[in-house]
């Protein structure tokens, strides 16, 4: 067999080997989805289990009683109206804040670290989720910061 057959075969072996081995890429998606927390404003799920990853979707600040505007309020508050609303999300997966892996911070202004930095220490412990800080040019409704994570079930 030549050479080139062989890495041939091997692709194909490895294309197969992945597909076919239940890796948490193909593994089924199941909704998660909490009454507490604010609804989806658009066609995507609140959050999704995918074997033990549950993947909650960016959390913006909204009241889920939709009894306060805190798109009028500072970075602070809205930091923290973001991350209950993820923690409700989180208990509808029987999970805490303190089984997030990952986290995404978007803020409309860089110079809101401090602020939005001191709001996250106060939810998250020991050891911390990886993360990733961006700032994005707009927000929708508003908001000057919006959360997504990413949590392990044991």
């Amino acid at each position: 067999m030549g050479v080139e057959k062989m890495k041939t075969g091997l692709c194909i072996s490895i294309v197969a080997l992945v597909l076919f081995s239940g890796t948490p890429a193909l593994a089924e998606k199941t909704l998660v989805e909490s009454p507490a927390a604010p609804k989806a404003i658009g066609p995507y799920s609140q959050a999704i289990q995918s074997g033990k990853l549950v993947f909650v979707s960016g959390s913006l600040p909204f009241d889920p009683a939709g009894k306060i505007d805190y798109s009028k309020q500072d970075v602070s508050a809205q930091t923290k109206r973001v991350i209950d609303n993820i923690a409700l999300e989180l208990s509808a997966a029987n999970l805490t804040l303190d089984d997030v892996v990952s986290a995404t911070v978007y803020v409309t202004d860089v110079d809101d670290f401090p602020a939005v930095n001191t709001v996250y220490a106060s939810y998250f412990h020991p050891p911390y989720p990886a993360r990733a800080f961006v700032q994005v040019a707009k927000l929708l409704r508003g908001a000057k910061v919006e959360i997504s994570v990413i949590a392990a079930k044991k």
